[in-house]
């Protein structure tokens, strides 16, 4: 068994971020028209989403005056309605249309990937790393799915309903309102993308523990003769063991950090 301590570590990758968006990006342009569909489709559900509370002041407002036409209130009501409507349609119509393109991305880089590994030398190969990298493989593609939801479909489309939202309170009510809120959306992005890179750490290396027992244990698997013939059962047992209390050790690590900063978040929307 080969040592690995020169392989390349998931950890190594933590500054490459915007490199691996800049990736993405051809995947995304082969399928462009539903790319631009589901964009089309996300920017009406904001729309809708941000009308919402609009539309219910204004039935508030209408209630409360006299000598009212029923019809008008009714009117309200209906539009409310509507929009909610509206808002959780154009959301699934952009699941829908963007599940191909995901996909599609996913199966690309899953076949560029396993066409690079077979015009790799034979000395890469020889060093039975064939867990940790159908481990890696199956990771890297989910990761392409969620990655792509996230960027496409919450990080942008956040900032522009809050675009939405603060230009409302500017214009409805008084600029002091609408600093509050941006002011309140800065501090919350900055707490949660200090806290993330903090904690990104552990999860770099859990991955990198996960991919060294699957390594260890396929590895051990296929070469199941030698084992036996040089009675190392129980040195690959133990091996396994090892790696897999490391990876113990640093699993309740990050569940941890993610309850501490979801409960600072909820305290400081509650203090609102």
């Amino acid at each position: 068994m080969r040592s690995t301590d020169k392989k390349t570590k998931a950890y190594d990758f933590k500054t490459r971020d915007i490199k691996v968006l800049k990736k993405l990006l051809p995947y995304l342009l082969k399928m462009r028209v539903r790319v631009i569909l589901a964009t089309l489709f996300l920017i009406a559900a904001k729309f809708a989403n941000v009308a919402v509370p609009v539309v219910l002041k204004e039935i508030v407002d209408t209630l409360d005056q006299t000598n009212l036409l029923l019809v008008l209130p009714l009117g309200l009501l209906f539009a409310y309605g509507t929009l909610r409507l509206a808002s959780s349609l154009f959301n699934e119509l952009r699941d829908a249309i963007f599940a191909r393109v995901r996909y599609h991305a996913m199966h690309l880089i899953a076949l560029g990937v396993f066409k690079h590994l077979h015009t790799l030398d034979l000395s890469f190969h020889l060093d039975r790393r064939i867990g940790g990298i159908t481990r890696d493989i199956d990771r890297g593609t989910q990761s392409v799915s969620t990655l792509l939801s996230i960027f496409l479909f919450n990080i942008i489309p956040s900032f522009f309903e809050i675009c939405l939202v603060i230009g409302i309170l500017w214009l409805n009510y008084d600029i002091f309102f609408a600093g509050i809120s941006l002011l309140t959306v800065v501090f919350y992005v900055g707490f949660t993308l200090a806290i993330t890179t903090w904690r990104m750490k552990y999860r770099y290396q859990m991955n990198d523990m996960q991919s060294e027992a699957n390594t260890n244990a396929v590895d051990s698997l296929i070469n199941y003769e030698t084992v036996k013939y040089f009675n190392q059962e129980d040195f690959e047992v133990n091996r396994y063991n090892e790696t897999m209390i490391r990876w113990e050790c640093n699993t309740p690590k990050k569940p941890h950090h993610s309850k501490v900063e979801n409960s600072i978040i909820k305290n400081k929307e509650f203090s609102q």
